[in-house]
């Protein structure tokens, strides 16, 4: 056996899980060892919206992320052109929660 067939992780994806949630929100708060990551829907005209699922990790893996999202942006880009955010006309750019 070589070394890459040992380092491969099998990755197992259930039909719950590949369903996914759907989120347009994404909340971020750190303590000194984790990140957390909330992602929410919000609905237009609703005062509530739940956490539709949260992702705690450390902050190298929370930086790996930002790496691998950074590389697929660009990627997707590259093929698709560029995203544009969308911003309300009377919204100040920098109070945007992603």
């Amino acid at each position: 056996m070589d070394n890459k067939n040992q380092n491969e992780i099998k990755i197992e994806l259930t039909p719950e899980i590949a369903a996914g949630h759907y989120a347009n929100l994404a909340v971020i708060a750190h303590s000194a060892g984790e990140f957390f990551l909330d992602f929410i829907a919000v609905s237009p005209n609703v005062q509530q919206a739940r956490v539709q699922t949260r992702v705690i990790m450390t902050p190298e893996n929370a930086k790996n992320l930002l790496f691998a999202l950074r590389d697929n942006l660009t990627k997707y880009e590259a093929t698709f052109g560029e995203i544009e955010r969308k911003m309300p006309k009377n919204q100040d750019g920098n109070n945007f929660q992603a």
